[in-house]
């Protein structure tokens, strides 16, 4: 015979297994779009390869994936508006070695901490900055450009695509080496930067090729060399930094996607596979190579030690500069 007791206990087990049988089930991620922030302009490499990523990342999750341009302080603005944003999976950013290594040897008072405020996910590209001059310029080789750069102190302007970038700490290693001067002017983006040579606001710069090559192409510029310890198979025909009398002058212009710190490890991993799966897709390779980028891939931990193998290498060369910036 049921006791009043015994009524009672199954009553509240009847009650609890009827409330988690009508509890709504976790949204299976991702339930909504994905966005990518850019830290630079439109037509910048990481906006190149977010865009390509972009669109067959969307159709293996299944939601849009938005590409959202932030550009400012040389890469800093967006960086640190991801950094600072919640870690739910839906905000991710792309961005280079600057504002994710860089820069916290630069800034003496940087914003957000790339290693401890954001969490690497995959190393999505690498590719050459090519130093190139104007075609009227009459300078026709990387030696003639110092020597122009010695015979006219003052004369000569250079552009990057920010304080920090890759772009400009090539040419300030490349000033100290060859004692020559030349004043930075910083740009949002690769193209703005090959604007302003255009324009003849600058003398030279050593930027992405993306940015550089078709207008080598159409006979407006000249590359004088590539700032990789080899010649790229993209631009077989010109010169590496060494060739040109530099040896110690070689890197290569990287692109990482990063989510917040506290974005689940999942997510995480399920990013870096479908990154990785997109990056070997034979249709993308070409679409990077066409940009002159090199697809790479690989583990988060592959990324993680990465950085923290540029920084190591980086920071005395950062240091011996003298480059700081409040």
């Amino acid at each position: 015979m049921l006791t009043l007791r015994k009524l009672f206990q199954l009553f509240v087990a009847g009650t609890l297994t009827c409330l988690v049988g009508l509890a709504p089930a976790q949204p299976t991620w991702p339930s909504k779009p994905v966005r990518i922030v850019v830290p630079y302009g439109p037509g910048s490499s990481p906006d190149v390869i977010a865009r390509i990523v972009a669109d067959k990342l969307s159709q293996r999750l299944g939601q849009a994936v938005i590409i959202e341009n932030r550009p400012g302080a040389g890469g800093n603005t967006g960086s640190g508006v991801v950094a600072k944003s919640a870690g739910d999976g839906y905000t991710f950013l792309i961005s280079t070695n600057g504002p994710l290594v860089y820069n916290t040897v630069i800034y003496k008072k940087l914003s957000y901490d790339p290693f401890t405020e954001l969490k690497p996910v995959i190393l999505a590209g690498g590719q050459a900055n090519v130093c190139a001059v104007r075609a009227d310029s009459g300078i026709t080789s990387l030696a003639g450009l110092i020597d122009a750069m010695k015979k006219n102190p003052g004369k000569f302007n250079f552009s990057s695509t920010g304080v920090g970038s890759l772009s400009q700490l090539g040419v300030e290693l490349l000033k100290v080496k060859t004692d020559t001067f030349a004043v930075h002017i910083p740009y949002a983006s690769s193209p703005l930067a090959i604007t302003a040579i255009l324009q003849g606001d600058v003398q030279f710069a050593c930027v992405p090729a993306v940015a550089v090559i078709p207008q080598v192409k159409a006979g407006k510029m000249r590359a004088l060399a590539v700032s990789t310890a080899k010649r790229s198979q993209l631009t077989p025909d010109i010169p590496t930094m060494k060739e040109a009398g530099l040896p110690e002058i070689e890197s290569t212009a990287w692109m990482a996607l990063m989510a917040p710190a506290s974005t689940p490890q999942d997510i995480v991993l399920r990013m870096n596979q479908e990154i990785n799966a997109i990056l070997a897709l034979p249709d993308v390779k070409d679409k990077l190579h066409a940009q002159y980028m090199e697809p790479l891939g690989g583990s988060v931990e592959d990324l993680q030690k990465f950085m923290q193998q540029e920084l190591r290498t980086m920071t005395p060369i950062i240091r011996r500069i003298g480059l700081t910036m409040e």
